[in-house]
């Protein structure tokens, strides 16, 4: 892919629940095909709604968003599922479903896009061994930990090769021998061809890796060529 290409644009984009003052404002942002960037600032600051509005889970409530080129206002309904499709998303709660098993949750993705088993069992198998749980792959997830349910989260995110993978705070529950083997895979996965946005408050997560950083501070996203601070 080339890394030219923009995939996230927003344009002077403000961001408001119902009537309250606005959550994020003034956003002017691009991110490439290709591009790793950390999202640091303080709790509460937006860094969640800043991602869900890349997911097109919130809309801007003004200015411009664009996502692989299409102008989301501007969209049909029917064309927003396929750019979902698109982006892997690792968010804080995990969504998964209790009564499938670990093995089942990361391949659901593949399912629903029709994918025969044989052509997905492999990766799911890898995915799950990468992340530690290979032998919990026939687990629900009432019977795994916090931990490892963020773990099986981050696998079914992965699995399906997204040309984008948004996470918010994929490190939060694991130790630090497992946050530096996640941090590896997504890394690996930029090198593919990945755009990645990871969320953290780990500082020395973001100073370890040295990738630029976007940082919100007082609802206004800010940039930095490389490690900033996390609060």
């Amino acid at each position: 892919m080339s890394a030219n290409k923009a995939i996230v644009e927003f344009e002077e984009a403000g961001f408001a629940y119902s009537d309250e003052a606005e959550t994020l404002s003034d956003i002017n942002l691009r991110l490439h095909e290709g591009e790793f960037r950390f999202l640091t600032g303080p709790s509460g600051a937006g860094k969640t709604t800043l991602l869900k509005m890349i997911y097109l889970a919130h809309k801007p409530t003004r200015g411009h968003f664009r996502l692989f080129g299409e102008d989301t206002a501007g969209a049909p309904r029917d064309a927003l599922p396929p750019l979902r499709r698109r982006i892997g998303v690792v968010f804080q709660e995990f969504r998964l479903l209790d009564h499938l098993t670990a093995f089942d949750n990361v391949a659901l993705p593949m399912k629903v896009a029709g994918i025969n088993q044989n052509q997905y069992r492999e990766d799911v198998s890898e995915l799950l061994n990468w992340v530690g749980l290979g032998h919990r792959m026939n687990a629900k997830p009432p019977t795994l930990s916090g931990g490892e349910q963020q773990r099986v989260a981050l696998a079914r995110a992965l699995v399906s090769k997204p040309d984008l993978i948004l996470a918010d705070e994929p490190t939060g529950n694991v130790d630090p021998a497992m946050s530096e083997r996640i941090m590896k895979l997504f890394i690996e996965l930029n090198k593919l061809g990945a755009a990645v946005i990871v969320a953290t408050h780990n500082l020395h997560l973001v100073q370890s890796l040295g990738k630029p950083v976007l940082r919100i501070a007082d609802g206004r996203v800010s940039h930095s060529a490389g490690a900033g601070g996390a609060g």
